[in-house]
């Protein structure tokens, strides 16, 4: 039976920061508006710095290497839509649980085997992993969640190379719409759509159509 394409309970990719605890706390409007999902791309990172004196996380970051291997030839539903996404959304999952899943215990197991002195390199990316188990288990029975949020790095690193040139918006109206555009210049990236031609068959059909509003992925 294929999982459908709607998406489940909102979540959160993140990394292990504390602050993001808050917004799975129930607040006074009523019960936590997501749940947080943990990003594998610092987990590795945290195993690579370890390994500089501590050669056994070599095993670990082969086996997290495995679950990206396995990753790569999965199909991206975020640009598909109606049948080939849902068909894409139950290849994910089916492979999770069946190849991703035993590497998952193989890490846990690979952890809880280790031993390590207090404050050292190791001993921090053992305690940062398995603290954030149950988020970075999540994947395995979502096939919506990623790995990791290498994805929304890559794409706020482009803010941050040009924010200099970012000083001339000069206004409230100016940052709105800078911030308009690298929403749907992103977005066209994310849908596998090339922003240049997006945005001039959105701007031909809005002179056309005053009013028309073309989002990615219905322009053709």
């Amino acid at each position: 039976m294929r999982p459908s394409p709607r998406r489940p309970r909102r979540a959160s990719l993140v990394d292990g920061y504390a602050a993001y605890q808050t917004v799975t706390k129930p607040g006074a409007d009523g019960p936590a508006s997501c749940s947080l999902v943990f990003c594998w791309a610092h987990v590795r990172r945290k195993f690579v710095e370890a390994e500089r004196v501590a050669p056994v996380c070599a095993e670990v970051l082969s086996l997290i290497g495995q679950l990206y291997a396995l990753e790569a030839d999965l199909p991206q539903p975020h640009v598909l839509q109606g049948e080939q996404q849902a068909a894409a959304l139950a290849q994910r999952l089916a492979v999770r649980q069946e190849k991703s899943a035993p590497l998952v215990a193989a890490i846990r197991e690979w952890a809880l085997a280790q031993r390590s002195l207090p404050g050292s390199a190791l001993r921090k990316a053992l305690e940062y992993m398995l603290e954030l188990w149950s988020g970075l288990t999540v994947f395995l029975s979502n096939p919506w969640v990623p790995l990791d949020n290498n994805l929304v790095e890559r794409q706020l690193r482009d803010m941050v190379v040009g924010r200099k040139n970012h000083y001339g918006s000069k206004s409230l109206r100016g940052t709105e719409v800078a911030a308009l555009f690298y929403s749907l210049i992103e977005t066209a990236r994310l849908r596998g759509e090339d922003p240049g031609r997006y945005l001039l068959h959105a701007a031909l059909a809005a002179i056309e159509t005053p009013g028309t509003v073309t989002l990615p992925s219905s322009s053709d």
